[in-house]
């Protein structure tokens, strides 16, 4: 692939990426209403046409590695393994 290839490719990646930002955060803002509404009519799930909205409160029991490691060091690196992975990004 030619390095100007690579540049259109680059542009187009990047303005493609601005575009899902940008309906990411109209997906949240939609979101956000929907949930202050449920919040302020105090309700827990909702009929909306052929919908059902749930806006619910989850409990879940978490591992809390930190304090696993501060208590068990050495337990702790017993266990944990290297795991390889590769990172692309444009700069």
């Amino acid at each position: 692939m030619t390095e100007r290839m690579v540049v259109n490719r680059v542009k187009k990646l990047k303005a493609l990426e601005a575009q899902q930002k940008e309906v990411g955060q109209q997906i949240e803002a939609l979101k956000a209403e929907i949930k202050a509404d449920m919040e302020r009519q105090g309700l827990e799930e909702q009929k909306a046409g052929d919908f059902i909205v749930r806006f619910t409160t989850m409990v879940t029991g978490r591992f809390d590695s930190k304090a696993f490691r501060a208590d068990h060091e050495a337990m702790y690196k017993r266990y944990v393994k290297p795991v390889e992975s590769r990172r692309f990004s444009i700069a």
